[in-house]
């Protein structure tokens, strides 16, 4: 091999090796693109994934009721609202199958409240009585401003006692809580409270629960429920689900539940 040879083959070779090693080059390049890619799908992936739970955990528990969480829930109560359902026989737990629901958020400190229950309580009870509605009412305390012995707070523990120990003795009781307060000077006692208790039938040892402290954590709850539900005031007036602001009129309500009903 001549030395033109030699060195001809010896730039060949350089070449080759060059030319080879260029390649090794773009495999590798080409394999860590691929891994990143990979990395960067499964980053994206991981990301969404731990998104959507985030947003299923968040959803779930805003949509979840507070009240779930209380050990201490009168037996007529629901437990996802805290309402007290009325049926025919007008016992608290009960209710008319079929029939339009009212829903009546209340506060028993609340004057409009009580405006609402002289205007309407009668027809409610004439309407539940005869099968055409079922009544739903919620006893919250959103004016104790956390006062565990204001009278907001102490009636809507009472009614939670009577709703749990003495269903069939509900309605009037209710009734008759807005009674005591246009009849004192002051807020009322316990004493009151049960003395009413006991004049509408609640049992002795119902009636000595009153004064107790077993449902505080229920009346929070469903205080802080009907916020998460989006209502600010009481009294609020649902007919199946859908706000009703004429209440203040007399027969306003009975009508629109007629109608409901298809009468």
């Amino acid at each position: 091999m001549t030395k033109a040879d030699s060195s001809s083959s010896s730039k060949a070779q350089r070449r080759e090796a060059a030319r080879l090693q260029a390649k090794k080059l773009r495999e590798a390049q080409a394999r860590r693109e691929r891994r990143n890619r990979s990395l960067l799908i499964g980053g994206v992936v991981v990301l969404v994934l731990a998104v959507a739970a985030a947003l299923f955990f968040i959803i779930r528990e805003g949509t979840r009721s507070v009240i779930t969480d209380v050990e201490a829930i009168p037996q007529q109560t629901s437990v996802d609202d805290g309402g007290i359902s009325l049926g025919q026989d007008l016992v608290a737990g009960s209710e008319n199958a079929g029939a339009p629901v009212l829903d009546v958020y209340l506060d028993f400190q609340c004057p409009h409240c009580a405006d609402f229950e002289e205007v309407n309580a009668g027809d409610i009870d004439e309407l539940v009585g005869a099968g055409d509605v079922t009544v739903r009412y919620h006893p919250v305390s959103i004016l104790s401003e956390g006062d565990r012995q204001s009278w907001s707070y102490r009636a809507a523990e009472a009614a939670a006692v009577v709703a749990d120990g003495a269903p069939e003795a509900y309605n009037d009781f209710q009734t008759g809580l807005f009674g005591l307060v246009g009849q004192a000077q002051a807020e009322p006692g316990d004493e009151e409270i049960i003395q009413l208790a006991r004049e509408v039938g609640v049992p002795q040892d119902v009636a000595d629960q009153i004064s107790g402290t077993r449902f505080n954590p229920w009346v929070d709850a469903t205080t802080r429920q009907m916020s998460r539900d989006g209502f600010g005031g009481t009294p609020t007036v649902l007919i199946d689900g859908e706000e009703f602001e004429e209440w203040g009129t007399p027969g306003a309500l009975a009508e629109a539940i007629r109608g409901q009903s298809g009468e």
